[in-house]
Formats: structure tokens, C-alpha cells, sequence
């Protein structure tokens, strides 16, 4: 449900009843994990996504139920081919999927709007809701905020409001979403009641430095794939907000000044462009000591050569070293700045998902 939020948002805002179907568990192969979602109000218009497009037919059927019964449901789609009506996965997982009714006046309406507040202000959020068709519970929610604070309740039992809710700062904290099995009075019980709780941090940053041809393609890109995007140069001339209207955040400064002043975590992604080795060098050997998730240069093969020289003398270990992707960017022989920006982006997903970036082609390798 949060995976939607933007847009619910809008459709809250102009008074709309709408029903939201989200994932709640995934076992095997399918297209889209845990927190997908999907909206449809009562003229059936349509936002988000379940499965990519397997079951959205279906989905869109049980939205259109729940705006006329005011009634929840969980719904399991499994595989199905032998059948061509059925309703399936063709790729041989299984899915549940949440469908809540969110009217004017509902309790989950309100933390929705809150949530939406929330996140606009750049703050985390969890929303723990009952995934088990138990009378009166069944799509009741908890909000919770970054410091700790709540809205709404389960109403079942407080002591499983308390459990909730420290299950959800958990989920922020790790910025993960998925299922826990408690029992009704807050302990921790396999096939008990079951609570889906899905986190919404912040956007993670990514930050190009070297205010370039190839930096602008790759803003479009990062923010595409749902990034933060900064730029950072130490010439005004060319660091603009003209030449990078798509940028988040546009910083005329010291690169490695910049770095170690700015915020950063384990979602950071870091992008140097400039190959020049007066701003790399200092900038790397502050980007190289960050607990980031990917940091990577641009530059031909003997540029990698000399800037790992200049590295090691500059005090760098060789486990720090090789953390740094460079030349940077997967081998698709591309020539453009899109090109580049899509190698560059593509590798970027290829770490932080442990891919091979191989092709697909004869790999036998499970695709989700």
C-alpha cells in the first residue's frame, strides 16, 4: 500500500473511494515481491501493479468487489498453464495478495494520509496490518513513525499493538517489508496471527560528481530507478541547474568536501565522473573509507591504473581498493551518454541485487 503513496495521495485528495490490493507474501518465482501494489478506484481506474500483469485482471475484479462490500480479502494466485482462462502465475510462484477497501472516514484512510504527510517531509514510516481472515481484524493497521510514535491499533489486544509496533521501528531500521507470525496477545508464535508489515524510508542518494555530458544522462537514470540524485562539481560554470534541470540537488563545491559534510549510509550510491585525478583522488580516498553501498569512476584502464597508484600511496589498504568499481560500469560496448548512464545504472542494480549481469539467454538461472 505504501509503494503507492504519491499517487493515493492525489486520489485521496479529490475525495475518491478506492480499494488497494498489495502483496503480502511471495514463495518461488514471481514478478514482483512483497509490497507491490495496486489501485483502482470506483470508476476502475487503475495505478500500480501486482505481478506484471499475470493477475491484474483478476486483482482489479476483487478491488471492484471490496468498494461494493466495504469487506477485505486475501486472495492466493499459484501457478496455472494447463488451463488458458485460468488465473496464474505462468512463472510458477505463488502470491497473496491484501485487498482493503479505503473509505472517507476509515481509520486506514486517515493513517494514509498521515503516511503520505510523512513521507513528503522526507520521514520514514511502517504500516502493520492483519493478513488473517479472523472476523472484524482482517486488514487492521498500525502506523508507525520514524521516532516511535503510532496511530491507529489492531484492535485485538494492546500488547500486540506494543509487539506490532516494535516489529515495525525493526522493519525501518533494516528498511525491509514481509510477514511476522505472532499470537493475539503480542508473543512471538509460528502460524499464529499473521501481521504484514511494509517499511517506506526515504529514497536512497545517489551522487554523480563531475558536472558532465554523461553526468546528466545518468540523473535521468538514477532518478528513474527511484534515487535521490545530487551533483556535485567545484566549477560554478558548469554545475548548474540548467544543465541538470532533473537533479534532486545541484552543489557547487569540493567534491571531497562535499562527501564528508553531506549525509550518506548503506543505500549511498557514489559516482565519480570527473577522471581528473586533482578532484578523484582526494574525493576516493573519502569515498573509499564510507560505509556505502557502491562507489565507482569513470576513466579508461590506465586512468584505473594510475588513480589505484596514487590510491596505495595515499594510504589506501588494498580491502578498501577493492571496494571501488572502475572502470565503472557493465560491458555493453556503449558509445552515447544514455548508453553509458544505462551500463553505469545497470551495474549499480547488478551489485545491490548480487546479479551477474550476464545475459539471461542459456544462464538457467532463476529470472526472479
Amino acid at each position: 500500500m505504501l509503494d503507492l503513496l504519491p499517487e493515493l495521495k492525489d486520489w485521496l485528495d479529490d475525495g475518491r473511494d478506492v480499494a488497494v490490493a498489495t502483496v503480502v507474501s511471495v514463495s518461488g518465482s514471481a514478478p514482483r515481491g512483497p509490497g507491490a501494489a495496486l489501485a483502482v478506484d470506483r470508476a476502475g481506474t487503475v495505478i500500480g501493479s501486482v505481478s506484471g500483469g499475470c493477475v491484474e485482471g483478476a486483482v482489479h475484479d476483487l478491488c471492484a468487489q471490496a468498494l461494493e462490500t466495504g469487506q477485505s480479502v486475501v486472495e492466493r494466485f499459484g501457478y496455472s498453464d494447463e488451463d488458458a482462462f485460468a488465473v496464474g502465475l505462468t512463472c510458477g510462484g505463488v502470491l497473496d495478495v491484501l485487498v482493503t477497501p479505503v473509505f472517507a472516514g476509515t481509520p486506514v484512510r486517515a493513517l494514509l494520509r498521515s503516511a503520505s504527510d510523512a513521507t513528503e517531509r522526507g520521514e520514514p514510516v511502517a504500516l502493520a496490518r492483519v493478513v488473517d481472515e479472523r472476523p472484524g481484524h482482517l486488514g487492521a493497521a498500525l502506523l508507525v513513525h520514524g521516532d516511535g510514535s503510532t496511530e491507529g491499533g489492531l484492535g485485538i489486544h494492546e500488547d500486540l499493538d506494543r509487539t506490532a509496533a516494535t516489529r515495525a521501528r525493526a522493519a525501518l531500521d533494516a528498511g525491509r517489508t514481509g510477514t511476522a507470525d505472532l499470537s493475539p496477545d503480542g508473543s512471538h508464535r509460528p502460524r499464529g496471527l499473521t501481521l504484514f508489515v511494509e517499511a517506506r524510508t526515504p529514497p536512497p542518494r545517489m551522487i554523480v560528481f563531475g558536472s558532465i555530458d554523461f553526468a546528466a544522462a545518468l540523473v535521468r537514470a538514477g532518478k528513474f530507478l527511484g534515487y535521490h540524485v545530487t551533483v556535485c562539481d567545484a566549477r560554478p560554470v558548469f554545475t548548474t541547474r540548467a544543465r541538470f534541470p532533473e537533479a534532486d540537488e545541484v552543489v557547487v563545491d569540493w567534491p571531497h568536501r562535499y562527501l564528508r559534510e553531506t549525509r550518506t549510509d548503506e543505500r549511498t550510491v557514489l559516482c565519480v565522473l570527473t577522471h581528473d585525478a586533482k578532484f578523484d583522488i582526494p574525493l576516493l580516498e573519502v569515498a573509499l573509507r564510507l560505509p556505502v553501498a557502491f562507489v565507482g569512476a569513470m576513466g579508461s584502464r590506465r586512468t584505473h591504473a594510475d588513480r589505484n597508484r596514487r590510491l596505495r600511496e595515499a594510504g589506501l589498504r588494498t580491502e578498501e581498493l577493492a571496494r571501488l568499481r572502475s572502470p565503472i560500469g557493465l560491458d555493453l560496448k556503449g558509445r552515447t551518454a544514455e548508453e553509458t548512464a544505462l551500463s553505469i545504472a545497470a551495474e549499480i542494480v547488478a551489485v545491490h541485487r548480487g546479479g551477474t549481469g550476464r545475459p539471461l539467454t542459456g544462464a538457467g538461472t532463476p529470472i526472479h
